[in-house]
């Protein structure tokens, strides 16, 4: 008989609470998925602005585009359930010097699909929509835009505290995105009123094209110099090597982009001279980019050959070589120069494969689980010396 009461106290216990709930799928996914975004928008922007004709490739673009903004929308409910569900995780990326940088790609995706919504989408949603949701995207790209370019360097100094000899092409992101804001905003110059409201947008893009340019000369030189004296990155982190690109291609592109919109909107005088100043920045800088593409593609093959394994940092072969076939397109038209016609060809079809490779790659990582579970220490890249 006494085991009934063990019984009924058993039965009268009141269940345990319910655990909390966790994704663990989401607990790992930081601000660098919007790379993904942003890598594939521009495979359909760079397509669409090719100065050659290939057949079908407007369809190909329009569906690229199509994959991109369903990419948007999946990372931000991700990224949204990420700061729901683990925000002690998303404080601690806010905290880390080596992920807080990566905020800034939050901009640059929603900016990239507006432009490719613009440029291709309008193919599928009419003219009026596109112009609408470029529009959306546009201001929403480049106010978090400003912002994180205030706001990361701002807990770099306060917060961050990195040791010299630490600096990453990453402290390139957050400074990146005004240039993207400065590349795709003179799609909206035409479509705004005459006067006063086409010229203040003009000149906005040409003030954010100046701030993230004087920002990269500040980073660039500690880059370089970290580099020179710390030896190579670590394996993991030698694709953000064409992070540099970014800034690169995306003020050549910016510039031309500009010229092409400055008569409808600036008086003759300055008009023409935007023109000209298209072609005497883009072809020195688009040679300098050459210059660290070469030496960026040599890191790689390094660290390819001492067990480089994919990371979601090889979504860097994407998005900043797709701004040098955009830079480089520009130039063709305003040079008619067919080495640079070429060029943007040869560039786009570098941009295209390391697409589809680091696409199946992050593919299979996330059916796999693997790249959604916590990140593995890095490897270092000094090994090996000869």
């Amino acid at each position: 008989m006494a085991i009934f009461p063990q019984i009924q106290s058993r039965v009268l216990a009141p269940a345990p609470a319910p655990a909390p709930l966790r994704l663990p799928s989401l607990r790992y996914i930081g601000p660098n998925w919007y790379a993904t975004v942003m890598g594939t928008a521009i495979v359909a922007t760079a397509g669409a602005g090719l100065p050659v004709h290939v057949p079908g490739l407007r369809g190909v673009c329009l569906a690229v585009w199509a994959v991109s903004a369903v990419l948007l929308v999946v990372v931000l409910a991700a990224r949204a359930g990420h700061w729901v569900l683990h925000r002690d995780q998303a404080r601690a990326h806010l905290l880390d010097p080596a992920v807080a940088p990566f905020y800034g790609c939050l901009s640059m995706a929603l900016l990239a699909v507006g432009a490719g919504t613009l440029l291709v989408g309008r193919d599928v949603i009419g003219h009026s929509a596109a112009v609408a949701v470029d529009a959306v995207l546009f201001t929403l790209g480049t106010v978090t835009g400003l912002a994180a370019a205030v706001a990361i360097p701002y807990l770099m100094v306060v917060r961050h505290r990195p040791a010299p000899g630490t600096a990453s092409p990453v402290w390139l992101l957050p400074l990146v995105a005004p240039m993207v804001s400065a590349a795709v905003g003179p799609l909206l110059v035409p479509e705004l009123p005459a006067g006063q409201w086409r010229e203040a947008l003009l000149l906005a893009c040409y003030a954010m094209f100046g701030l993230s340019l004087l920002a990269t000369l500040v980073i660039l030189p500690l880059v370089f110099g970290r580099l020179v004296h710390q030896g190579p990155l670590p394996l993991a982190l030698t694709p953000t090597l064409f992070l540099v690109l970014g800034p690169l291609g995306q003020s050549t592109t910016a510039v031309n982009q500009l010229a092409d919109v400055a008569p409808g909107a600036i008086g003759a005088p300055y008009a023409s001279a935007f023109g000209a100043f298209a072609v005497l920045y883009g072809v020195p800088v688009m040679g300098f980019a050459l210059l660290w593409l070469g030496l960026s593609v040599a890191m790689v093959v390094r660290a390819a050959r001492r067990g480089m394994r994919f990371t979601m940092t090889w979504w860097g072969f994407t998005f900043p070589v797709g701004t040098c076939v955009t830079g480089a397109a520009g130039l063709a038209r305003h040079t008619g120069l067919t080495a640079f016609v070429w060029l943007a060809v040869a560039l786009y079809v570098l941009l295209v494969a390391a697409w589809a490779v680091a696409g199946v790659r992050t593919l299979r990582g996330v059916v796999s689980g693997g790249l959604l579970a916590a990140p593995q220490p890095l490897r270092s890249a000094t090994a090996r010396t000869t």
